[in-house]
Order: structure tokens, then sequence, then C-alpha cells
């Protein structure tokens, strides 16, 4: 569905929604660069309804998490004040914020479910009180709102020819797209007092949350750490491969974008093996090169071509 031409002089209420949405954009620019590339390959009228959903975790992450001079009571109070703007626009009242009328008329454009929105809004708030999870199941409860929603809320925006059977594809990229960034940041977290390595990895590979610390510290992984992070790598790639089947699955004008998407962040779980699963070292990054070649390739390839899955960690 694409939106009819603007015509005429916009009103106060439609050069609200152009500021919004331009906001939205701003955020994914500044903070999304993988994502915002493969954003790049979409058809035009398509990218505005993803940057809003990229404005709206973004920002909700930015007051979990770039406040750290707050108390958690403070920011815990901020995301409820924001969210309950949020559920009032749902509702129909005004909104007086920056980005939420972009967010709202994605909602409304697509008919996306709320309480997607409401789930990832529970996973931030998670993170004001939740510092570790002991079980990789406990993680996935996390992730079901922090990650797999997001996959959900995506789709109607992608489009497939078989909205059902790309869901749960859907949501597998979502898992292994949050996956990845918990891998490659594990030094950041733990600046901010969180580690998402499940607790019962940590101690099936004899490594403490101090070990993690001290790594940081000396931006050197020792040799227990390095094959707990090859065996993260090794589960966030059954991810990746659970997602493969949805891509061919989505509208052809969207395939390039998600191919782009799915490769590049599949290309940090290599950039991290081929430092010998030290995260410490360095953080993980496609090279610029590689990043303009794979969205090339994803461009010229035919839609319907299958995604090649990830390979084995080595």
């Amino acid at each position: 569905m694409s939106p009819a031409p603007a015509t005429g002089t916009r009103g106060p209420a439609e050069t609200d929604l152009a500021a919004a949405y331009a906001r939205c954009r701003e955020l994914h620019k500044q903070h999304g660069r993988t994502y915002y590339l493969a954003t790049r390959l979409l058809p035009a009228w398509k990218r505005r309804h993803v940057h809003a959903l990229y404005g709206f975790t973004r920002y909700a992450d930015e007051i979990v998490d770039r406040t750290d001079d707050l108390p958690p009571a403070v920011r815990a109070a901020q995301l409820t004040d924001w969210s309950d703007r949020f559920v009032a626009g749902l509702r129909g009242a005004p909104v007086d914020d920056p980005l939420l009328p972009a967010v709202l008329h994605t909602i409304a454009a697509f008919n996306l479910d709320p309480d997607d929105f409401a789930s990832f809004l529970r996973s931030m708030a998670m993170d004001l009180t939740v510092t570790s999870y002991a079980r990789y199941d406990d993680l996935l409860d996390y992730m079901e709102g922090s990650a797999a929603v997001i996959g959900t809320m995506m789709l109607p925006i992608l489009g497939s020819s078989d909205p059902v059977a790309a869901r749960e594809p859907a949501r597998q990229l979502g898992l292994a797209f949050q996956l990845t960034n918990f891998i490659r940041d594990v030094a950041e977290d733990l600046d901010r007092g969180r580690t998402y390595l499940p607790d019962e990895d940590l101690a099936r590979f004899g490594v403490s949350r101090d070990d993690l610390v001290e790594a940081a510290a000396r931006c050197r992984a020792s040799g227990p750490i390095r094959k707990l992070i090859a065996y993260e790598v090794t589960r966030a790639q059954a991810h990746y491969a659970a997602a493969a089947p949805g891509i061919v699955l989505l509208n052809p004008a969207s395939q390039a974008c998600m191919r782009t998407a799915y490769l590049l962040y599949g290309g940090i779980l290599d950039e991290v093996a081929a430092a010998g699963y030290d995260v410490f070292v360095r953080r993980a990054a496609v090279p610029n090169r590689r990043r303009a070649a794979v969205a090339l390739r994803a461009l010229l390839t035919r839609p319907g071509t299958p995604v090649p899955l990830p390979g084995p960690p080595g």
C-alpha cells in the first residue's frame, strides 16, 4: 500500500508528521548504520515506516541506556511517561512528541498489533532491574519483546506472499540480530552492569562475571571466554538458519533489503570468528567495502533466490 502523493500546502498536522518521520530517520541513520544501509534498498515509500519503527525502539532504548547518570527509578518514570503518551496516542489522544506521530501513523497505516509494542516496552523496562539471565529460556523471554516482535512489526510493511508462513522466520531474524548484538557488545553491556550471556552458559565453560570484567579491562579474552563466545555464535547462527526461508517469502521489492540486513548482521559473527572469538580486543564490524559489496549483490540478486545459510564457526 503506497500513500497518495501530497497535494497543495501542508497543514500543521502534516508538518508535524513529516517532522516526526524525519526525526525517526535521523535516529536510524545515526545509530543503526547496518540496518539503515539495508533500508535504502526498499522502495522509497516504505522507508519512512521502517524508520518510524526503528525510531520507536531506539528512543525507548535511549531512555533506558543513555541516561546512566539518572537513578533507575527516574529512568523508569521517564519510560512510563513516554509509554503512557504512546498508549494515549493509540487511543486517539493528541500527542506532543517529536517522533510518536510517525510511529502512530505507521501503526494505523499497516494495522500493526499494539500488543507487539507493549511487549517491547515491557522488555525495555526489564533492563532497568534485570542484570543477568539464568538460562537461555529466560533470555528468550526477554528477547521475545526486545527482538522477536520487531520482526512481526516489520512483516506487514515488508509484505509477504504468505504472511502466516513468514511470521516465524521474521521472529527468528529478530532473535538472530539481537543475539548478534549481545555477542558483539559484551563489554559495553558490562559497563551498564548487565550480562546477556546466560549464567548457565558461563558455568558450562568455567567463566564467571568477574572473568568477563577482567577480560574487558585487559581488552583480551581468555581461552574459556573464547569458547563461550564460539558457542553463542553457533546459537545465533541457528536463529539465522531458521530465519533464512522467510526472506524469499517477502514481497520481491523487500527482499534485497532483508537479504542485505541478514548477510551484514551475520557478517558481524564472521568478524567475531576472525578475531578468534575475542570480543574484547575490538568491536566487531563489517568493513565498509564489504558492506557496499553485499548491498550491491543483494540488489542484483533475482527475487526468490535463497539466502546462504550461516556456516559453522571456525
